[in-house]
């Protein structure tokens, strides 16, 4: 088990490491943080923010172990192995879209009173 622990500690430590998209979403999660504390959102705010950082992080890390595997089978340019990765993008994307809705639903009401 705790191998089982190590080796995702590493695959975090290098997704944090390498890949650039990881980069942005962890710099908006804090963004996101920051506000949650300047603005002192609920409990359940916290909740949704949380829950969908987590959704945007793992589509993420799924999506950069897909395009690495998809980069072991075959280095040569194939369209099948484009649409896998196009797919894994959108998947995030779409993530990334709601959770952008689901942000200016839980600040919105805060700004708005600024």
């Amino acid at each position: 088990m705790i191998e089982s622990f190590r080796n995702a500690f590493r695959g975090l430590f290098l997704l944090i490491k390498s890949e650039r998209n990881f980069q942005i979403h962890i710099f908006a999660l804090i963004v996101v943080i920051a506000a949650g504390l300047y603005f002192d959102i609920s409990r359940g705010e916290w909740a949704v923010v949380l829950i969908m950082s987590a959704v945007i992080f793992g589509l993420e890390g799924l999506n950069s172990a897909l395009e690495k595997l998809c980069d072991e089978v075959t280095l040569e340019r194939k369209e099948s192995i484009r649409n896998i990765k196009d797919i894994a993008a959108g998947a995030v994307l779409i993530a990334a879209i709601i959770a952008i809705v689901v942000g200016g639903l839980v600040f919105y009401p805060y700004v708005k009173t600024i």
